[in-house]
Protein backbone atom coordinates (compact mmCIF):
# COMPACT_ATOMS: atom_id res chain seq x y z
CA UNK A 1 0.00 0.00 0.00
CA UNK A 2 2.83 2.36 0.95
CA UNK A 3 4.48 2.16 -2.42
CA UNK A 4 0.67 2.36 -4.67
CA UNK A 5 0.09 5.69 -2.45
CA UNK A 6 4.05 6.45 -3.31
CA UNK A 7 3.37 6.21 -6.98
CA UNK A 8 0.33 8.16 -6.92
CA UNK A 9 1.78 10.78 -5.16
CA UNK A 10 4.98 10.93 -7.73
CA UNK A 11 2.42 10.79 -10.80
CA UNK A 12 0.73 14.10 -9.34
CA UNK A 13 3.13 16.13 -8.49
CA UNK A 14 6.07 15.68 -10.46
CA UNK A 15 6.99 18.26 -12.64
CA UNK A 16 5.00 18.48 -16.00
CA UNK A 17 2.67 14.94 -15.57
CA UNK A 18 -1.09 15.51 -15.41
CA UNK A 19 -3.99 13.68 -15.74
CA UNK A 20 -4.90 16.73 -18.69
CA UNK A 21 -6.15 15.05 -22.33
CA UNK A 22 -9.22 14.28 -24.01
CA UNK A 23 -11.95 12.65 -22.08
CA UNK A 24 -15.31 11.01 -23.47
CA UNK A 25 -18.03 11.88 -21.28
CA UNK A 26 -21.88 10.91 -22.71
CA UNK A 27 -20.71 10.78 -25.92
CA UNK A 28 -19.14 13.95 -25.89
CA UNK A 29 -15.29 14.88 -26.55
CA UNK A 30 -13.63 17.45 -24.18
CA UNK A 31 -10.46 18.99 -23.87
CA UNK A 32 -8.97 19.71 -20.56
CA UNK A 33 -5.96 21.23 -19.12
CA UNK A 34 -5.13 20.46 -15.55
CA UNK A 35 -4.38 23.85 -13.04
CA UNK A 36 -2.18 22.94 -10.21
CA UNK A 37 -0.66 25.36 -7.78
CA UNK A 38 -3.51 25.22 -5.08
CA UNK A 39 -3.62 27.46 -2.35
CA UNK A 40 -2.18 30.40 -5.06
CA UNK A 41 -2.68 34.14 -3.58
CA UNK A 42 -5.28 36.17 -5.23
CA UNK A 43 -4.35 38.83 -7.42
CA UNK A 44 -4.27 42.24 -6.28
CA UNK A 45 -7.46 42.84 -7.64
CA UNK A 46 -8.67 40.29 -4.72
CA UNK A 47 -9.38 37.51 -7.79
CA UNK A 48 -7.35 34.04 -8.42
CA UNK A 49 -6.79 32.43 -5.23
CA UNK A 50 -8.18 28.89 -5.45
CA UNK A 51 -7.13 26.48 -3.06
CA UNK A 52 -7.15 23.18 -5.19
CA UNK A 53 -6.16 21.65 -8.56
CA UNK A 54 -8.92 21.42 -10.73
CA UNK A 55 -9.44 21.26 -14.69
CA UNK A 56 -10.49 23.62 -17.13
CA UNK A 57 -11.51 23.11 -20.73
CA UNK A 58 -8.43 23.70 -23.30
CA UNK A 59 -11.66 25.41 -25.59
CA UNK A 60 -14.39 27.20 -25.60
CA UNK A 61 -17.41 24.61 -26.08
CA UNK A 62 -18.58 24.31 -29.36
CA UNK A 63 -21.37 23.98 -31.72
CA UNK A 64 -20.75 20.80 -32.98
CA UNK A 65 -20.67 19.74 -29.23
CA UNK A 66 -23.70 21.42 -28.02
CA UNK A 67 -25.42 19.76 -30.65
CA UNK A 68 -23.97 16.42 -29.28
CA UNK A 69 -25.23 17.03 -26.08
CA UNK A 70 -29.33 18.50 -27.27
CA UNK A 71 -28.85 14.97 -29.63
CA UNK A 72 -28.41 12.78 -26.15
CA UNK A 73 -30.50 14.53 -23.69
CA UNK A 74 -32.72 17.03 -25.88
CA UNK A 75 -32.84 20.49 -25.78
CA UNK A 76 -32.48 22.09 -22.22
CA UNK A 77 -35.77 23.21 -21.21
CA UNK A 78 -37.23 25.28 -18.34
CA UNK A 79 -38.12 28.68 -16.74
CA UNK A 80 -38.23 31.47 -17.77
CA UNK A 81 -39.16 29.75 -21.44
CA UNK A 82 -36.91 32.83 -23.27
CA UNK A 83 -33.83 31.60 -21.74
CA UNK A 84 -34.10 28.71 -23.81
CA UNK A 85 -35.45 29.65 -26.95
CA UNK A 86 -32.44 30.73 -28.87
CA UNK A 87 -30.38 28.92 -31.76
CA UNK A 88 -26.40 29.78 -32.63
CA UNK A 89 -26.38 32.52 -34.11
CA UNK A 90 -22.68 31.55 -35.83
CA UNK A 91 -22.86 28.18 -36.72
CA UNK A 92 -20.44 25.87 -37.50
CA UNK A 93 -19.04 22.23 -35.89
CA UNK A 94 -16.12 23.98 -34.74
CA UNK A 95 -17.62 27.85 -33.53
CA UNK A 96 -17.62 28.31 -30.11
CA UNK A 97 -21.62 27.81 -29.09
CA UNK A 98 -22.83 31.29 -28.72
CA UNK A 99 -26.78 32.66 -27.77
CA UNK A 100 -26.78 30.48 -24.84
CA UNK A 101 -27.65 31.25 -21.52
CA UNK A 102 -26.34 30.42 -18.18
CA UNK A 103 -29.34 28.09 -17.08
CA UNK A 104 -28.30 26.27 -20.30
CA UNK A 105 -24.42 26.29 -20.19
CA UNK A 106 -25.68 24.62 -16.30
CA UNK A 107 -28.02 22.04 -17.72
CA UNK A 108 -25.00 21.11 -20.13
CA UNK A 109 -22.65 21.08 -17.40
CA UNK A 110 -25.40 18.78 -15.52
CA UNK A 111 -25.71 16.20 -18.36
CA UNK A 112 -21.67 15.36 -18.26
CA UNK A 113 -22.00 14.95 -14.56
CA UNK A 114 -25.31 13.23 -14.49
CA UNK A 115 -26.34 11.98 -17.66
CA UNK A 116 -29.60 14.19 -16.82
CA UNK A 117 -29.86 18.37 -17.64
CA UNK A 118 -31.46 18.76 -13.77
CA UNK A 119 -28.93 16.95 -11.44
CA UNK A 120 -25.56 17.79 -10.91
CA UNK A 121 -23.96 21.12 -9.30
CA UNK A 122 -26.95 22.84 -10.52
CA UNK A 123 -30.14 22.23 -8.60
CA UNK A 124 -33.34 22.37 -11.15
CA UNK A 125 -36.84 21.41 -10.19
CA UNK A 126 -38.84 18.93 -12.35
CA UNK A 127 -40.79 22.00 -13.97
CA UNK A 128 -37.66 23.74 -14.96
CA UNK A 129 -36.65 26.20 -11.87
CA UNK A 130 -33.23 27.16 -11.35
CA UNK A 131 -32.64 26.16 -7.58
CA UNK A 132 -28.97 27.16 -6.67
CA UNK A 133 -25.66 25.72 -7.13
CA UNK A 134 -24.36 23.00 -4.73
CA UNK A 135 -21.16 21.36 -5.85
CA UNK A 136 -20.05 19.82 -2.88
CA UNK A 137 -23.19 17.29 -2.76
CA UNK A 138 -22.41 17.21 -6.84
CA UNK A 139 -19.13 15.48 -5.52
CA UNK A 140 -20.17 13.70 -3.02
CA UNK A 141 -22.47 11.81 -5.32
CA UNK A 142 -21.34 11.46 -8.95
CA UNK A 143 -17.37 12.22 -8.25
CA UNK A 144 -16.07 14.18 -10.77
CA UNK A 145 -18.06 16.85 -11.60
CA UNK A 146 -18.22 19.30 -14.48
CA UNK A 147 -19.09 23.21 -13.77
CA UNK A 148 -19.41 26.66 -14.78
CA UNK A 149 -15.80 27.78 -13.79
CA UNK A 150 -15.89 30.08 -10.58
CA UNK A 151 -14.80 33.42 -11.76
CA UNK A 152 -11.87 32.19 -9.18
CA UNK A 153 -11.06 29.32 -11.50
CA UNK A 154 -11.40 31.38 -14.66
CA UNK A 155 -9.12 34.05 -13.51
CA UNK A 156 -6.51 31.78 -12.08
CA UNK A 157 -6.57 29.43 -15.52
CA UNK A 158 -6.27 33.07 -17.45
CA UNK A 159 -3.67 35.08 -15.53
CA UNK A 160 -1.97 32.98 -13.36
CA UNK A 161 1.77 32.68 -14.30
CA UNK A 162 3.15 30.58 -11.12
CA UNK A 163 4.50 33.07 -9.40
CA UNK A 164 2.15 35.90 -10.05
CA UNK A 165 -0.46 37.62 -12.50
CA UNK A 166 -0.64 38.74 -15.70
CA UNK A 167 -2.52 41.63 -17.49
CA UNK A 168 -3.20 39.16 -20.44
CA UNK A 169 -3.50 35.31 -20.70
CA UNK A 170 -0.44 35.29 -22.94
CA UNK A 171 1.74 35.81 -19.58
CA UNK A 172 2.72 39.47 -20.20
CA UNK A 173 1.41 42.95 -19.94
CA UNK A 174 1.37 43.42 -23.57
CA UNK A 175 -1.85 42.65 -26.08
CA UNK A 176 -1.85 39.67 -28.10
CA UNK A 177 -2.06 40.12 -32.01
CA UNK A 178 -5.49 40.20 -33.24
CA UNK A 179 -5.51 37.54 -35.70
CA UNK A 180 -2.82 36.15 -35.19
CA UNK A 181 -2.81 34.91 -31.29
CA UNK A 182 -6.23 35.45 -30.63
CA UNK A 183 -9.42 36.58 -32.29
CA UNK A 184 -10.40 40.52 -31.33
CA UNK A 185 -10.67 43.78 -32.63
CA UNK A 186 -12.78 42.54 -35.09
CA UNK A 187 -10.10 41.45 -37.15
CA UNK A 188 -12.78 38.80 -38.93
CA UNK A 189 -16.29 39.87 -37.68
CA UNK A 190 -17.21 37.15 -35.73
CA UNK A 191 -15.83 34.31 -33.87
CA UNK A 192 -13.28 31.62 -35.21
CA UNK A 193 -13.08 27.69 -35.14
CA UNK A 194 -11.42 26.47 -32.07
CA UNK A 195 -8.65 23.32 -31.98
CA UNK A 196 -7.61 23.86 -35.47
CA UNK A 197 -5.34 25.83 -35.67
CA UNK A 198 -6.30 29.36 -35.03
CA UNK A 199 -5.18 31.36 -32.49
CA UNK A 200 -1.82 30.85 -29.62
CA UNK A 201 -1.97 28.64 -27.05
CA UNK A 202 -1.93 30.91 -23.76
CA UNK A 203 0.05 30.37 -20.84
CA UNK A 204 -1.77 27.47 -18.84
CA UNK A 205 -2.07 25.62 -21.82
CA UNK A 206 -6.03 27.32 -22.76
CA UNK A 207 -6.96 28.77 -26.19
CA UNK A 208 -9.36 31.77 -26.69
CA UNK A 209 -9.58 32.71 -23.09
CA UNK A 210 -8.79 36.43 -24.58
CA UNK A 211 -11.52 36.81 -27.35
CA UNK A 212 -13.34 34.81 -29.71
CA UNK A 213 -16.89 35.04 -27.24
CA UNK A 214 -17.14 36.24 -24.20
CA UNK A 215 -17.55 33.27 -21.18
CA UNK A 216 -19.93 32.57 -18.61
CA UNK A 217 -18.73 32.38 -15.02
CA UNK A 218 -20.46 31.30 -11.99
CA UNK A 219 -19.53 34.94 -9.87
CA UNK A 220 -22.94 36.54 -9.00
CA UNK A 221 -22.65 40.30 -9.77
CA UNK A 222 -25.67 42.89 -9.10
CA UNK A 223 -28.59 40.25 -7.50
CA UNK A 224 -29.61 37.83 -10.15
CA UNK A 225 -26.70 38.58 -13.25
CA UNK A 226 -24.04 35.97 -13.66
CA UNK A 227 -20.19 36.94 -14.31
CA UNK A 228 -18.40 37.03 -18.02
CA UNK A 229 -14.88 37.31 -18.50
CA UNK A 230 -12.18 37.64 -21.31
CA UNK A 231 -14.27 39.77 -24.24
CA UNK A 232 -15.24 38.72 -27.42
CA UNK A 233 -14.65 39.25 -31.30
CA UNK A 234 -15.41 42.78 -31.42
CA UNK A 235 -13.66 44.27 -28.69
CA UNK A 236 -10.45 46.31 -28.01
CA UNK A 237 -7.48 44.81 -26.10
CA UNK A 238 -8.53 46.32 -23.06
CA UNK A 239 -11.38 44.11 -23.09
CA UNK A 240 -9.66 41.09 -22.58
CA UNK A 241 -7.34 41.55 -19.38
CA UNK A 242 -7.39 40.99 -16.05
CA UNK A 243 -8.93 44.46 -15.86
CA UNK A 244 -12.79 43.64 -17.16
CA UNK A 245 -15.18 41.66 -15.40
CA UNK A 246 -18.53 42.07 -17.25
CA UNK A 247 -21.97 40.46 -16.33
CA UNK A 248 -25.47 39.36 -18.14
CA UNK A 249 -28.68 38.07 -16.94
CA UNK A 250 -28.71 34.49 -16.33
CA UNK A 251 -31.75 33.66 -18.89
CA UNK A 252 -29.88 36.27 -21.94
CA UNK A 253 -28.66 34.55 -24.93
CA UNK A 254 -26.51 36.71 -26.65
CA UNK A 255 -24.60 36.43 -30.08
CA UNK A 256 -21.46 37.25 -28.18
CA UNK A 257 -21.09 34.78 -25.52
CA UNK A 258 -20.39 31.11 -25.12
CA UNK A 259 -18.91 29.42 -22.33
CA UNK A 260 -15.94 27.02 -21.07
CA UNK A 261 -16.54 23.95 -18.59
CA UNK A 262 -14.34 22.82 -15.36
CA UNK A 263 -14.15 19.94 -14.00
CA UNK A 264 -13.76 19.23 -9.43
CA UNK A 265 -12.25 18.10 -7.99
CA UNK A 266 -9.12 17.37 -10.72
CA UNK A 267 -8.55 13.47 -11.28
CA UNK A 268 -5.43 13.12 -9.25
CA UNK A 269 -7.29 14.13 -6.06
CA UNK A 270 -9.63 11.41 -6.76
CA UNK A 271 -7.50 9.15 -6.72
CA UNK A 272 -6.14 9.88 -3.61
CA UNK A 273 -8.99 10.01 -1.94
CA UNK A 274 -9.55 6.59 -2.78
CA UNK A 275 -6.01 5.20 -2.30
CA UNK A 276 -6.83 7.02 1.56
CA UNK A 277 -9.49 5.09 1.96
CA UNK A 278 -8.11 1.75 1.18
CA UNK A 279 -5.00 2.83 3.12
CA UNK A 280 -7.50 3.11 6.20
CA UNK A 281 -8.81 -0.23 5.50
CA UNK A 282 -5.56 -1.99 5.08
CA UNK A 283 -4.40 -0.46 8.44
CA UNK A 284 -7.55 -2.03 10.29
CA UNK A 285 -6.31 -5.18 8.87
Amino acid sequence: MRSLLAVCLCVCFISGISFAGTVTVGGIDLDFVTIGNAGNAADSTGYGAVDYAYQIGKYEITNGQWNAFVSAAGAPTGNPSHAYDGSAYWTGTNVPTNSVSWYEAAQFCNYLTSGDRYSGAYNFSQSGDFLGVDRASAISAYGTTYVIPTEDEWYKAAYYTGSGYSLYANGTNTAPIAGTDTNYDYVIGQPWEVGVGNGTQEQNGTYDMMGNVWEWNEALISGPSRGIRGGSYYVSDFDLSSSIRGSGYPNNESISVGFRVASVPEPCSLVLLGLGGLALRYRKR
